[in-house]
């Protein structure tokens, strides 16, 4: 079978990756703590060690925020170690897959961003991921490097399980809606991931991933919508979802829709600066893999099952 190495299999799309690749090879799944990627000599020595024919790396630095402080960690982590996982993926003769993100666009764009449109990352994350795509371009492996967005799930840190926390601790929520994108579901990123790498890499293991298909594709689900808007869609599926599957487990929690008021981008300040439209284009993905991910809305109450299902 194939050897597949997954790095950063505890995050929100590393958990959801450890399922979906398992049909397609031996998966030998990392955490950051298995694998720490700001040690450049313990990445090769991993890598040289496992020999895999397939390197899937979901690990990043993720704190938006406290990059602004902390560039040089968000920089060897997102910008160096992809680079070198590239190295010696192309040591091997193995393929490489990588996850980037929206913020390396400044967002001013007024339509959906293509691969094709400029990068202007506007915060120290942005610029870091950036990093990491130039890297692996520079190196020359084969590659598949998906720009996401908006990424959440039924575990980790994220936008959907800090909503519902605060809707218990609070009586009304203050949410931005002048930043537009696409909430994007980290089972989704999995899924179709895994449809490209059945692909884009030939079945037999000896065979070299099809290196004419290497490049960024956007990856993220359909539609978009503001941030207050997905937070108004979060707490009135939550509630449709409790009341339909065991109304007699939950306390009156949410039972009457509570305030969600819009604000602005300047009436929430934060240290690093998002960009304004966050919506991606997919048309290269159905171009070329066939892929379409579904409409956002149509995910979500999915999603709020398992959130559910895991409280229960």
């Amino acid at each position: 079978m194939r050897k597949i190495l997954l790095t950063g299999a505890m995050g929100q799309v590393g958990f959801e990756l450890r399922r979906t690749l398992a049909p397609l090879g031996q998966v030998v799944a990392l955490s950051s703590q298995q694998l720490n990627l700001l040690d450049v000599d313990a990445i090769r020595r991993t890598v040289r060690d496992i020999a895999p024919q397939l390197i899937v790396n979901a690990a990043a630095y993720t704190a938006v925020d406290k990059a602004e402080t902390e560039l040089d960690l968000a920089m060897t982590v997102n910008g160096v170690a992809p680079g070198v996982l590239a190295e010696e993926a192309q040591r091997l003769g193995a393929g490489l897959i990588h996850y980037s993100t929206d913020y390396v666009f400044d967002g001013t764009k007024p339509d959906a961003y293509l691969e094709t449109d400029t990068p202007n990352p506007t915060s120290a994350y942005g610029a870091s991921k950036l990093a990491g795509e130039q890297a692996i371009q520079a190196v020359g492996t084969s590659h598949l490097i998906f720009r996401t967005s908006w990424v959440y799930g039924a575990r980790g840190r994220n936008f959907l399980l800090t909503i519902l926390r605060l809707a218990r601790e609070r009586d009304n929520l203050r949410v931005v809606a002048d930043q537009i994108g696409a909430p994007t579901w980290s089972r989704m990123i999995a899924e179709a991931t895994a449809l490209a790498i059945a692909q884009w890499c030939p079945v037999a293991s000896h065979q070299s991933p099809l290196h004419e298909l290497s490049g960024i594709y956007h990856l993220t689900n359909g539609g978009e919508t503001n941030w207050h808007g997905f937070a108004q869609s979060i707490l009135r599926e939550y509630r449709a979802v409790c009341t339909a599957q065991s109304p007699e487990k939950w306390p009156p929690l949410l039972a009457t829709p509570m305030e969600v008021a819009a604000i602005s981008t300047e009436q929430y300040p934060l240290p690093a600066k998002r960009p304004a439209n966050s919506v991606l284009n997919n048309s290269k993905l159905r171009r070329v893999f066939r892929l379409q991910l579904p409409e956002w809305q149509e995910v979500l109450p999915l999603v709020l099952e398992e959130v559910v299902t895991l409280a229960v």
